[in-house]
């Protein structure tokens, strides 16, 4: 695919007949200028409701027939009547009926006939009336739809791709689940975005790395680029459990009958030894970047410990490489939509992506900062581009102190060792607030107070040689901001946000579909420290991040430890730190043994992307003084919560 600039903007003729019926309602004056965006227009009460099925083209639970997704719509009565033909705005989700959508946990409700009463979240709500129709897709084994959900995999894609197939003329479907009356979809242009939060969003970036035609933007929110990444990170098992129990969780009663094949097909293809095999080459769509057509709007929190920040960084740099247009937002939140964390600019700024990328309004978004990003509870800053220009990689090296596991980090080469014990009972916030205490499960190195503001952008690396006593080891490496701040709490329940009992509307009601939702706000966290990335390892696979195998203690082995993307600023007058433990409580399984790790220090180094590269490192560490040894420990947020095994929240 060639090279593109970062927006395509286009102007289609469908805009004009938009203008014309907007200026039957403005005054002559107003009528002048060509419209910027969308208006609400049409009538939400009598949009179209209506239900479809699609054949996926696969027979996923073996019964002998094609599969067929249930697609329910809402769309505008009006356009259709006047001849014009509307874009859709897509959410393909597995969440529809088993465990419900939003901070709300809505599900889909149904009248007499089958047609959707209450779509869960407020796209229709406040889409429909401006033009668009919105389609929600339930995923195959899911709800009403037919086939088994695979987590992910070819199933799952193809539910979702077989609907844009549909949606522009190539594709059939049904007006039942098993009649023979087909459906068509003349009644749109064919020109589709997709949007979701977790898995759904993980639907939209697995479709657009197919190539599919027709599929002009995807909204992903707090998404998987690659499916195992999700499961481990270099061999570490992020989980107790593989797909085979997501799927299970996900598929309706009649599935779950049906696809027992499916299920072993995880079990076997998914062994918790963390091996890369052919089931996550398939469930990979950060290797497929160079297929996607659509733009991309990306929505993540930077302390999400669900859908951890790899996924970003991976898939961001690769949509990057092959010229994709895409923009940016990093909230301090964990696994939280920004409807719940920024709402107003959201809908505004959601509402200006969709009418630029799918009506073609010219509106100025594609010449706007590409990153928006959250530097305190509700204080955001912008990029113009993500990672910023003159960001730069600088090798880190962390040197001996004057006590055991409390050491210093710079630019010059470390020597000698420093060693720790795997304590699967501790975690990165024990080990940060032991920063300057001598301890023995942990290895901690940070600089002396910065004399001016140093600013992480993208993802770092960190290299680690160790000698492990015993034949399995677990590593974990941490980036750790020593100092004050009050920040969002993301280790509470709420992962940064308190849901409120007020409620604020987006859109158009029905007696079955209010638009009004419960408003949230910050919940912070006063701390002495912050943990801004992290990385984690199994040593086995020191010679293939696919491929595990014993260790023979006493043997030195170097690994390089993939840390998760972020943007961070460490404050004038804070340290940076970085750690290197063992298992990290709560994000990770531990090894089979308890080892004793020896580091050796110089051949240990942090690749961090700093804005201004080593130059801005140096000057902000010049003549910095480490402070005194510290007996007390310092206050962080809660230890990480067990990590979830679904990428929504706890089931």
């Amino acid at each position: 695919m060639p090279k593109r600039t970062r927006f395509t903007t286009w102007r289609p003729l469908a805009t004009a007949a938009t203008a014309a019926l907007l200026a039957t309602l403005l005054t002559p004056a107003a009528a002048q200028a060509a419209p910027r965006g969308s208006e609400p227009v049409y009538s939400y009460d009598k949009a179209v409701r209506e239900a479809v099925w699609v054949d996926t083209g696969l027979d996923g639970d073996g019964d002998g027939k094609a599969d067929r997704v249930a697609v329910d719509i809402v769309r505008p009565r009006e356009p259709a009547r006047q001849g014009r033909k509307v874009p859709v705005i897509m959410d393909a989700s597995p969440y529809y009926s088993c465990c419900g959508r939003g901070n709300e946990s809505q599900r889909k409700t149904y009248d007499a006939n089958g047609d959707v009463v209450q779509m869960p979240l407020y796209y229709d709500n406040y889409f429909v009336p401006r033009g668009y129709a919105f389609v929600g897709v339930d995923l195959a084994g899911t709800n009403r739809s037919d086939g088994c959900d695979d987590v992910g995999g070819r199933s799952d894609i193809q539910s979702a791709k077989a609907v844009v197939d549909w949606l522009n003329g190539r594709a059939k479907a049904y007006t039942t689940r098993t009649g023979a009356t087909r459906a068509k979809a003349g009644w749109t242009n064919g020109r589709t975005g997709m949007i979701g939060k977790s898995w759904d969003g993980t639907i939209a970036g697995g479709v657009a790395a197919t190539g599919v035609k027709g599929l002009k933007t995807i909204v992903p929110i707090s998404a998987i680029s690659s499916w195992y990444d999700y499961y481990f990170q270099q061999g570490a098992p992020l989980y107790d459990s593989g797909p085979e129990w997501l799927s299970d969780y996900v598929n309706s009663p009649d599935a779950r009958e049906k696809c027992g094949a499916v299920q072993q097909k995880l079990v076997d293809g998914a062994p918790r030894t963390g091996d890369w095999t052919p089931l996550w080459t398939e469930r990979d769509y950060v290797k497929n970047a160079k297929k996607v057509r659509a733009s991309v709007f990306l929505i993540h929190g930077m302390q999400d410990l669900n859908v951890r920040m790899k996924h970003v960084g991976q898939w961001w740099d690769a949509l990057a490489q092959h010229g994709v247009d895409r923009k940016i937002w990093l909230s301090q939140t964990g696994h939280v939509d920004p409807f719940d964390f920024r709402r107003a600019t959201w809908v505004e700024t959601l509402h200006r992506w969709f009418d630029h990328e799918l009506m073609g309004y010219d509106n100025g978004i594609d010449r706007e900062p590409m990153a928006d990003i959250e530097r305190h509870p509700d204080q955001w800053s912008t990029s113009e581009v993500w990672p910023p220009s003159g960001t730069r990689a600088t090798t880190l090296r962390p040197d001996r102190g004057t006590q055991p596991g409390v050491g210093t980090l710079g630019l010059h080469r470390g020597h000698g060792t420093e060693t720790f014990t795997d304590d699967p009972g501790l975690s990165e916030t024990d080990w940060a607030a032991g920063i300057d205490k001598p301890t023995a499960e942990k290895a901690g190195f940070a600089t002396g107070p910065l004399s001016r503001g140093l600013r992480l952008s993208g993802s770092s690396k960190v290299t680690v040689t160790a000698t492990p006593s015993t034949p399995t080891a677990h590593l974990s490496a941490v980036l750790v901001d020593i100092g004050p701040d009050t920040i969002r709490d993301y280790a509470d329940a709420g992962e940064g946000i308190t849901t409120l009992t007020n409620r604020t509307c987006w859109g158009a009601s029905t007696a079955g579909d209010s638009s009004c939702f419960k408003e949230a706000k910050a919940k912070t966290a006063d701390v002495d420290y912050t943990v801004v990335s992290r990385g984690w390892a199994d040593l086995g696979t020191h010679a293939s991040a696919g491929k595990g195998s014993p260790l023979t203690p006493g043997k030195r082995y170097t690994i390089t430890l993939d840390l998760a993307a972020t943007d961070h600023i460490v404050p004038k007058g804070h340290r940076l730190a970085l750690i290197v433990a063992g298992t990290d409580k709560g994000l990770i399984d531990p090894p089979a043994d308890t080892p004793k790790l020896s580091l050796d220090l110089s051949r240990t180094s942090a690749d961090v992307p700093f804005v201004g590269g080593p130059a801005a490192f140096a000057r902000a560490t010049a003549g910095a003084a480490l402070p005194p040894p510290v007996a007390a420990l310092l206050d962080g947020v809660r230890e990480p919560r067990t990590a979830h095994r679904v990428p929504e929240g706890t089931p």
